[in-house]
Order: C-alpha cells, then structure tokens, then sequence
C-alpha cells in the first residue's frame, strides 16, 4: 500500500477563467525580505553581474518548503562598503540567509530568518546551490558554488547544518557556478556534478568596454575556460574526484546551466551542460562510470543555423507530452533560446521559432527559467527570467543599465507557446536584474509558484493565484534502495481516455537554483487517476493505484506493485 500524506487536500474543480493576475508578488509581506550585495565599486569584475541563486528546500522535514538565498560581498580587499557603488539597504546582513516557511504548524505563509540558528551564513562569493540528501539519512543536504571555494553542508537533522566540506573530500576551488546531485551510477547515493565557468582572477583583470566606449563587463571569451568536476559518492560520507576517469576532464567549457535525465531512454541518468558563447555539452552516460560527449551530434550543440551560443539558464521537460524530456535553453540578446526537441531515442531539433518562443525571446538575454504547469491543465508551460550582462543601449545613462522584465509562456497543447506575460502580474514586468529561479509549492495550495533571485536588488516571490481552477496531484517520492529524494526517478500518471503523463523528480536546473524535488501534475478538469508509475532510478518500477488528487502523496519504494500483478 502507497503510503499517503494528504497536505492542502481541497477538492477543486474547474471553474471560470480568473480575472485577477495569474501570479502575486509577496516577498515582502511574507517576511522574506533580501537584497543581493553585488559588491560593484567600479572595476567591472565579472562576478559581479553573473550571480546569484536560490533553493527551495524542506530543511526541517516538517512539509513546507524552506528558502536559501546566495549573496554577493566585496571582491576588492582594499575597498570597504562605503567605496560601494550600490551601498546594501537598511538592516542588511552580510552573507547567505536560509528563512524557514512557517505555513507548517501556523497555517499561515511567513518566513523566519534562522540563518544564524542554522548554521548557513557562508559569506564568500557565492554563485550557485544545488539540494541532495547525499547521505540518505531523510534531510537534504546543500551544496554552494562561489567564486572561491565551495562548501558542502551536512543536515544535522536538528536544523542545523555542519561545514563537511573537508571532511567529505570534496574540496573545489576556482568559480563554480550551477551544480546537481545525480546517482549517475545507479548505486543508490547521490554523486555531484559541478560546472566551472572561466579563469578569473581580481589581479589579472582586463579592461573591456561597450560599444558606446564606456567601461563594461568582459565576455568570457577573454578568459580561458574551465573543466566541470564530477565527484563520486563513496557511500561512506566521502567523495572521489573522478573528473578525468569518467571522461568529464576531456573538454572545458565555460559552464553556467546544468540538467540531468535520461535524454536518450537507456535507463541511465545523462548531463547536459549550458556553455556561456561556446557549444553546449551533452555527456551521454555510457553505464560503465564514464560518459561520451554528443551534443553535436545529437543537435543540442549549437542554434539551428550552426552558431554558438551564450547558454545560461536550462529547463528539461516533456512540454508535448510524448513521454521524452526536451532542453529548453536561454541565451544571450538577439539570439533566441532554444527548445531541443526530443525524438525519444536523444536526438534533437530546435523547434522555438515554429511553437512561438523564436522571436518572442529575441530581445532579451535569459537566466533562470523552469518548465511549469502554472495553470495545472496537464501541459508545462514555461517561464523565464531575464537580465543583461552589457550595458543596454535603451538604457544608457542609467546607474545599473542590465534590467529587464520577466517571461510567461502558456504551452497551447503543445503545439504553440502564447505570451501571457501581459496577465501575470505587475511583477513581471519590473524591470530587474533577474538570475536564478526556483519553482515549488510554497503554500501547498496545488499549484507552483516562483522565487526570483535579483542581482543588485530585492528576491521576489511570484504566488500563483490559479490553482483552485483545476485538479492536481504532487508527489514526494522516499527511495530505499534508490536515492533517499528518489532523483532521477520518473513518474507517470496513468488516466483512463489519457495518454501517462511524465515527470521527472528533480532539483536541478534553471540557473545556479534549486527547485522542489515533489513532482507535481496538473489534472485539468479530470481527476479520474487510476495509477501512478514511478521508474526509480536503480531502474527498477511499481504502480500504485486508488491514489486519490488534489493532495501531496508520500510513495516509498517497495510498498507499490509490479507492473502487471
């Protein structure tokens, strides 16, 4: 028998289209009040514009989700905060901050800063979180990138965290930026991938100007790339560096996105990586420890016309509802993201410009970004956040000229993405400097809402407001002999006159964030599930019926059935 937790049960229906904005701006109400420090004094160090991320992350295991939010500081030791260009904002703390969601017990949504209580207050530069529970004791654990050293935090289960970065042989230095817990071999532990961005360093900084011929920030071209790392879970708390045994160390790249899933159907978990201006990377797994490179020959190596890219944000999702995960990728101004559009067997063509998202993103240059059912219709729609890293010409003159709005895509069936940007709300259309996003259920109200991290300025919280319209079905997953979160695994939501609908319980993605790894489907208006599937990523399966809809569910592995009995 499934074991079942029924959180924020209503029984909705379908109901007339909503005339109030799809999403609501709550951060400040809420309590989750962050500014981002970029640190600027003048000297353009390229950190400065690229950061920063956040995670959505059950801390505390008590059913809602919690908010870790990375931070900027000063990158010249010679300067202090007055030489500051951006000076922070009254009552600012210097450092990360983790605000635990109050929703569980209160019944109401707010957040607490308890940085301090738990241990989390790291104050380099940091970049980049990723969530696992790498030592499958039940709590997540975190990982942060910076430029400087990274730290792996180890959940006391007490909520409090303890630095085991050392212990746990996982030292990694240079600038990091997105990574992801992945059980890569099938084992049973979370491995951790590690993307690393360029050469940089404060003393050999070079000059570099815009077009206008004014001071600017420098392309990553004009530093030389660096290798992503792979470590091993040895299983007994430590980790191996197996960067050059796996085949990862064979090329380097300026790395900023990461995604992991089975893109080609073998049963073994792949890494596609998002470079800044060069081809992007998709290392398939070969299921004996290494992997290949074939982005170019699978399609996701390059635009449609053959150029390269400057690869950001990463999204992957069934967006038509075939049942393979497709790449959905941001770039810089003027050259339209990408949908890869998988054929099922891992082989890609870029459908943006034919289902409306070519032109549509053509003036702007992406971040994070996420495939989400907003609407919970049973079709991932997309959203995405935006921000320059160069000196915008229609905004010269001003002090921080990067901003831009934000984008929502609403997928028509699969075949068509329309802009609904217009009906999300006032806050999209804040013009910001916006970087990493993280999607979850932050009320338990059935439907995914969305924590922007801005650099140089305010973490905003996107509530969704459409959630009461249509049914809908989350899903935490506990592996036993698979990894404890169950990442990596998919997830099929069988209806009868319906074809299975495919997710896939994840974490990573969009750009140096973390999302909640509960697997969420939206139902539209037919609640009638009569089983759910989960493929674990030992590759094992069971089926799990009489599941009952609009309700958070807990399937443990071993208490379903096999297919077929």
């Amino acid at each position: 028998m499934a074991m079942l937790t029924a959180c924020g049960s209503r029984n909705s229906g379908p109901g007339p289209a909503a005339q109030h904005p799809l999403f609501r701006e709550v951060a400040a109400e809420t309590g989750l009040q962050f500014s981002h420090f970029t640190g600027a004094t003048g000297e353009f160090y390229l950190p400065e514009i690229m950061g920063s991320g956040v995670a959505l992350v059950d801390y505390d295991g008590d059913g809602d989700l919690d908010v870790y939010i990375l931070q900027g500081r000063l990158l010249d030791p010679r300067k202090g905060l007055t030489d500051a260009l951006f000076p922070p904002p009254a009552g600012w703390k210097a450092g990360n901050r983790l605000f635990r969601n109050e929703l569980i017990p209160s019944g109401k949504l707010h957040f607490t800063d308890v940085t301090e209580q738990a241990g989390l207050g790291h104050a380099g530069y940091d970049m980049g979180v990723a969530v696992g529970d790498y030592d499958n004791d039940g709590y997540p654990d975190l990982y942060v990138t910076g430029f400087g050293a990274n730290v792996l935090y180890h959940n006391n289960r007490n909520g409090t965290f303890t630095d085991v970065t050392r212990a746990a042989g996982i030292k990694d230095e240079g600038w990091s930026t997105s990574a992801a817990f992945v059980d890569y071999d099938r084992d049973g532990y979370l491995d951790l991938f590690v993307t690393h961005y360029v050469d940089f360093d404060i003393a050999r900084k070079k000059e570099c100007r815009a077009q206008t011929g004014g001071l600017d920030y420098c392309s990553p071209s004009e530093y030389r790339p660096l290798v992503a790392k792979l470590f091993h879970n040895e299983r007994n708390g430590k980790f191996v560096d197996v960067t050059r045994t796996s085949g990862i160390g064979s090329l380097a790249g300026p790395g900023l996105g990461v995604v992991c899933a089975d893109f080609n159907g073998d049963g073994w978990i792949d890494i596609y990586v998002a470079n800044d201006g060069a081809a992007s990377y998709l290392w398939l797994n070969q299921g004996n420890g290494t992997f290949k490179e074939v982005a170019l020959e699978s399609g996701t190596a390059y635009s449609s016309d053959g150029k390269s890219q400057a690869g950001m944000g990463l999204a992957a999702g069934d967006y038509d509802n075939d049942g393979s995960e497709d790449i959905f990728k941001t770039n810089l101004l003027h050259e339209q993201f990408n949908l890869y559009h998988n054929d099922g067997h891992g082989f890609f063509s870029d459908a943006a410009a034919q289902v409306g998202l070519g032109q549509a993103t053509h003036p702007y240059t992406g971040f994070g970004t996420g495939w989400i059912d907003y609407d919970n219709d049973g079709w991932l729609d997309l959203f995405v956040a935006n921000g320059s890293v160069s000196i915008l010409e229609s905004r010269q003159g001003v002090k921080y000229p990067y901003c831009q709005a934000k984008l929502l895509f609403h997928n028509e069936s699969g075949k068509h993405f329309r802009d609904t940007t217009a009906s999300a709300g006032p806050g999209f259309g804040l013009c910001e400097v916006s970087r990493g996003v993280a999607f979850g259920d932050i009320d338990n109200d059935g439907d995914i809402d969305v924590v922007v991290s801005n650099n140089n300025g305010p973490t905003r919280l996107f509530l969704n407001q459409t959630g009461s319209e249509k049914h809908w079905l989350q899903v935490r997953l506990e592996g036993t002999r698979s990894n404890r979160l169950g990442l990596g695994a998919r997830v099929a939501v069988m209806r009868k006159r319906h074809a299975p609908l495919w997710r896939r319980a994840h974490s990573d993605g969009s750009y140096l964030s973390a999302s909640d790894v509960r697997v969420h489907f939206g139902l539209s208006g037919d609640p009638d599930v009569t089983a759910v599937v989960v493929v674990w990523p030992d590759g094992s399966r069971e089926i799990w019926h009489q599941i009952q809809t609009d309700r958070i569910i807990t399937l443990r592995q071993g208490t379903g059935q096999q297919p077929g009995d």
